[in-house]
């Protein structure tokens, strides 16, 4: 081996994930049982028997959000992920802010779920063994464990969460597949996706929640380096996730609806909101399965940790590359090919948070988790937004062979969406902290404040740092897995009038590179306590 060869420093690991491995990463991020669980019993109260219709309609949002961002992604080769997507399209400066508003935004829905992990552990020892163990060495031991799961290869993760995902999702299958086996309270019925009961005010409310449900499905494109055949694992896993989390919860929450009947699942989610998935699959599978359910919610909330806490650190990594964060976050381990040093830096800052919040005396279920966890929601919702005007953007200035449907129709009705759906989140925010409307206020705040400072912090690189500034988000010199010929623009910034482009380098070089929706704070109710039927 050449001397250049060994001294060169490790990357990451490529060539790693195929399309179920980063499926696995996506749908385990939005913690689908927990999810189910905790927040569709709310649903229901809320919309109605209609309410499997709201998950349907976010699922399909998402989907038409997802033409536009796949295509972009074959054009768009920095692990930047969003941030990179939206430097190019709308510029350097809002591609700065929407990186400080990625790395809030993903701190947030991470670090907040220690707090759900304090509290659900607790409530299922409660269940099980009829003990009461104190929430904060639950997180803190969550926190450890998190950070070896980043720190070994990714392809590790990949296999821990398979498993996970199996388990959370198995649960589920088996309680509908015991009500649709049984029949139901009063035999099955569709009347749950009939237009009288979806076009309901209640159904606004729904769709807030719904579109919560899917946190994470974006961050597909963050392991793009490490993905096998990119061009195509990302467009793929990034469908097959959509895909599979709206059809799963419409049909999960249909099945808990036909286990009540029409006539009885809302007086029955509003008596028991936090009991009501325990006493379905008591009730129709056996008292064991109900046992499992709350195992396997502890074990869905730490995958949902483990890959956004992954996501993070490959954001950390990015930005370290491209010389906006301190060069030590950029270091690779080299035997597990991971960003070792910056998931350790978010282990720190994910402890640090934790026993802030602890100290203070806080709930760590309606003041850590909803308070910090609200903010993160809103920030990625903002940042799918500013994604999908920047891919309209970004195709009328570059030479592409594209589609119309794929590069405008696609993301600006994505946009439109989105923006309605930010603004329903937004509105009914007091439905998931149960909080002041003086701590409501400052929730909401958070992200248009991030995204000012993040401006701020881009005009002053600029000035202090040029050359730092002049090379952000741009692509990388070589791609090994780049598309075939013809498939995408070669040349990822043609343009000579765009932001930060050098006319005689067409191509020049670069650096490379759910949790689950929170419920209103009635601890009594809470879905991961201990249910009087189980």
């Amino acid at each position: 081996m050449s001397s250049s060869t060994s001294d060169k420093p490790p990357g990451l690991r490529t060539g790693t994930l195929g399309t179920a491995d980063i499926s696995f990463f996506v749908v385990s991020a939005a913690a689908p049982l927990t999810v189910m669980a905790g927040v569709a019993p709310i649903a229901l109260v809320l919309g109605g028997i209609g309410a499997p219709a709201g998950y349907l309609l976010a699922g399909i949002t998402l989907a038409v959000f997802a033409v536009g961002f796949t295509t972009m992604s074959r054009h768009i080769r920095s692990g930047g992920a969003f941030y990179a997507y939206i430097a190019q399209g709308l510029g350097k400066p809002l591609g700065i802010a929407a990186a400080l508003v990625a790395m809030v935004g993903y701190n947030g829905m991470e670090i907040g779920v220690y707090g759900l992990l304090g509290s659900a552990t607790a409530d299922t020892a409660g269940a099980l063994g009829g003990t009461d163990p104190p929430w904060l060495p639950i997180a803190l031991a969550g926190l450890l464990v998190i950070w070896y799961g980043g720190y070994r290869s990714i392809d590790f993760g990949a296999k821990v969460l398979g498993v996970l995902l199996v388990a959370e999702t198995g649960i589920l299958v088996l309680l509908a597949g015991g009500v649709l086996l049984k029949g139901g309270a009063n035999g099955l019925s569709l009347a749950s996706f009939a237009p009288g009961n979806v076009l309901v005010p209640g159904t606004v409310a729904v769709l807030a929640f719904a579109f919560s449900a899917f946190t994470g499905f974006e961050s597909t494109v963050i392991y793009r380096r490490e993905a096998r055949d990119p061009a195509r694992t990302i467009p793929r896993a990034t469908y097959i996730a959509v895909g599979f989390l709206g059809l799963f919860y419409a049909f999960v929450v249909w099945t808990v609806i036909q286990a009540f009947g029409d006539d009885q699942v809302v007086a029955a989610a509003a008596g028991d909101t936090g009991g009501l998935f325990f006493a379905v699959i008591t009730t129709y599978v056996g008292p064991w399965a109900a046992d499992l359910m709350h195992v396997f919610i502890v074990t869905s909330i730490i995958a949902s940790l483990l890959v956004f806490h992954n996501a993070i650190n490959r954001y950390a990594l990015a930005l370290a590359e491209e010389g906006v964060l301190p060069a030590a976050l950029g270091r690779i381990h080299p035997r597990h090919r991971s960003p070792y040093v910056a998931g350790l830096a978010q282990s720190l800052l994910g402890a640090g948070v934790v026993l802030g919040f602890a100290a203070a005396g806080a709930d760590p279920y309606t003041q850590l988790l909803l308070w910090v966890n609200t903010p993160g929601m809103l920030g990625l919702m903002a940042l799918m937004l500013l994604a999908a005007l920047a891919v309209v953007r970004y195709f009328r200035r570059v030479p592409h062979r594209e589609g119309a449907l794929r590069t405008l129709v696609a993301p600006a009705t994505a946009a439109v969406l989105l923006a309605v759906a930010i603004w329903l989140v937004a509105s009914k925010v007091a439905l998931f902290t149960g909080a002041s409307p003086t701590v409501n206020t400052v929730l909401v705040a958070v992200v248009p404040a991030v995204l000012v400072l993040g401006l701020l912090l881009a005009y002053r690189l600029r000035r202090t740092r040029p050359e730092v500034y002049a090379h952000f988000a741009e692509e990388p010199p070589t791609d090994p897995h780049a598309e075939p010929p013809g498939t995408a623009n070669p040349h990822p910034n043609p343009d000579p009038h765009a932001e930060g482009a050098d006319p005689s380098c067409p191509q020049p070089p670069t650096s490379s590179s759910s949790t689950p929706a929170s419920v209103p704070p009635n601890r009594a109710a809470t879905p991961l306590s201990p249910s009087a039927t189980d």
